[in-house]
C-alpha cells in the first residue's frame, strides 16, 4: 500500500477526543442529561492510547500504510458510535460526525476501503436504532428531546462543517504545492537535458579538433626548428603553436563549461580555493569588492571547486559588464548552516520583468555577440542544482540585480 503521511490525522483526533470530553461534561452540567462518565473516559482513554501509539509512529518512520489509516478510522467510527449510544443513540444529533469520518477516507483511502468504511458506517448508524434502555434518552420525554436534538444539530452541523472545510483546504494546498513541485522538477529535467547535450556537443567538438590541433602543434614546432636562421619566420611558427595550444586549453575547460568537472574528485578543501579559481583571469579585478563572512575562508566544501569558481566567475562577469565602466560589483560569500551562500551585486541599469523571466535560459543574452554566448547563467542554476543547491536572481530597474547562489558543503549523493 501506499504510504501516507497521516501528521493531520493526529492532530485531528486529538481535537476530537477533546472534543467529546467537553460534550460529556456540558451535556450534565447545562442540559442535566445523565452521560455515564466513566463509559465515555475508556472509550475516550482507549482513543488516546492509539492517537499516542500514532504519533510515535509517524516520529519514527514519517508516513503509514493505507491499511493502517483505515484501521485507524474504522476504530474512530466504532467510538463515535459506542459514545453515541452511551449519550442518545440515533436521535443524537451529533451522528452527522459519521458523514466526516466517509469524506476523509473518499480523499485518503483507495476505492475499496472507502466502500467497506461507508459500509461501516452504516452498520453502526443502523446499529443505534436497537433498543437500548440505558440510554439517557430513554428517560427524557418526547419534546425535551427535540429540544436538544434541535440545538445540537446546529453546533453539530457547524462542528462538521468547520472540519471538513479545513480538510479539504488543506488537501487543495497540498495539491498545489505538489503541482509547483512538479513543475519545478519538469523545468530541472530540461535543463539536464540540455545540460547534457551541451556537454555531447563539447566532448564530440574537442574530439574531433583533437587531432588536428596536435599535427598543427607538431608542424609547428617542426617548423620552428628549421627556421632557426630566420628570426621573424621562426617566431610566426612559435606564434602558432602557442595559438594552437590555448586553443586545445579552451577544448579542455570546454567540458567544464558545459556544466561538468572532470577530474575533480568531491574531497573537502578550502573555500578560498574556490574564490582563488572565481578570481583568476577576470578582467578587471580591482572592481570586485569581497565580503567574507568570519569563518568562510577557512570553511571546507567537499565540492568541484573548479566547476563551481567557473560559475561564481561567470556571475561576476556578468556583474562587471551590466555595471557602469569603473563602477564595483559586490561578492560576498557566507555561510547558512551546512550550505555555502555567494551573492553577486551589480550597479547596472536592472531587468526587466520578461528579461528576468528569461534569464539562466541557454543561449539568451541581451549582449550582442562577441560577448558570450549566454550560457554562464544556464550552466551556473544547472551545476547548482545536480549539488542540490539553487540559483535566485533579484533585480529591480534603476537599481541593479543580485545573483545569489547556495549549494551544500558535502553535496547528497
Amino acid at each position: 500500500m501506499q504510504p501516507l503521511d497521516v501528521s493531520w490525522l493526529v492532530r485531528l483526533r486529538w481535537a476530537a477526543a477533546l472534543l467529546f470530553l467537553l460534550l460529556a461534561l456540558a451535556a450534565r452540567a447545562v442540559f442535566h442529561i445523565p452521560v455515564p462518565l466513566l463509559a465515555v473516559g475508556v472509550v475516550l482513554g482507549l482513543q488516546i492510547l492509539t492517537n499516542v501509539a500514532l504519533g510515535v509512529r509517524i516520529h519514527r518512520h514519517r508516513a503509514v500504510g493505507t491499511t493502517t489509516v483505515f484501521a485507524l478510522m474504522a476504530l474512530d467510527t466504532l467510538l463515535l458510535t459506542v459514545l453515541l449510544a452511551l449519550s442518545g443513540g440515533p436521535s443524537n444529533p451529533f451522528s452527522v460526525l459519521y458523514l466526516v469520518d466517509v469524506a476523509l477516507g473518499a480523499v485518503v483511502l483507495t476505492p475499496a476501503l472507502t466502500w467497506a468504511l461507508l459500509g461501516l458506517v452504516l452498520l453502526c448508524f443502523g446499529a443505534l436504532f436497537l433498543p437500548m434502555p440505558w440510554s439517557p434518552a430513554a428517560t427524557l420525554g418526547h419534546a425535551d428531546l427535540m429540544k436538544l436534538h434541535l440545538r445540537g444539530m446546529w453546533v453539530a452541523f457547524a462542528l462538521a462543517g468547520c472540519t471538513l472545510v479545513a480538510f479539504v483546504l488543506r488537501v487543495r494546498r497540498a495539491l498545489a504545492e505538489r503541482e509547483a513541485e512538479l513543475s519545478r522538477e519538469r523545468e530541472r529535467a530540461q535543463r539536464r537535458d540540455r545540460l547534457a547535450s551541451l556537454a555531447t556537443l563539447a566532448a564530440g567538438t574537442a574530439h574531433a579538433l583533437g587531432s588536428p590541433l596536435s599535427t598543427i602543434a607538431v608542424a609547428a614546432h617542426e617548423l620552428e626548428r628549421r627556421l632557426q636562421s630566420l628570426p621573424e619566420a621562426a617566431e610566426d611558427a612559435r606564434l602558432i603553436r602557442t595559438q594552437v595550444q590555448r586553443c586545445r586549453e579552451a577544448l579542455a575547460w570546454m567540458s567544464t563549461e558545459a556544466g561538468q568537472s572532470p577530474g575533480e574528485m568531491l574531497s573537502p578543501k578550502p573555500v578560498s580555493l574556490l574564490l582563488d579559481e572565481a578570481l583568476e583571469g577576470l578582467p578587471e579585478p580591482e572592481r570586485v569588492h569581497i565580503e567574507l563572512q568570519e569563518g568562510v575562508r577557512e570553511a571546507t566544501a567537499a565540492l568541484p571547486v573548479r566547476a563551481v569558481g567557473q560559475s561564481v566567475q561567470a556571475l561576476v562577469r556578468n556583474a562587471l559588464q551590466a555595471s557602469p565602466a569603473g563602477r564595483p560589483v559586490l561578492l560576498r560569500l557566507g555561510l547558512e548552516g551546512d550550505r555555502l551562500r555567494v551573492e553577486v551585486e551589480d550597479q547596472g541599469e536592472g531587468m526587466a520583468p520578461e528579461v528576468l523571466a528569461r534569464a539562466g535560459e541557454p543561449f539568451f543574452s541581451t549582449r550582442g555577440s562577441g560577448h558570450g554566448l549566454g550560457l554562464g547563467l544556464f550552466v551556473a542554476r544547472s551545476l547548482a542544482e545536480q549539488l542540490g543547491g539553487e540559483l535566485s536572481l533579484v533585480s529591480v530597474r534603476a537599481e541593479g540585480t543580485r545573483a545569489r547562489l547556495t549549494v551544500p558543503l558535502v553535496p547528497a549523493s
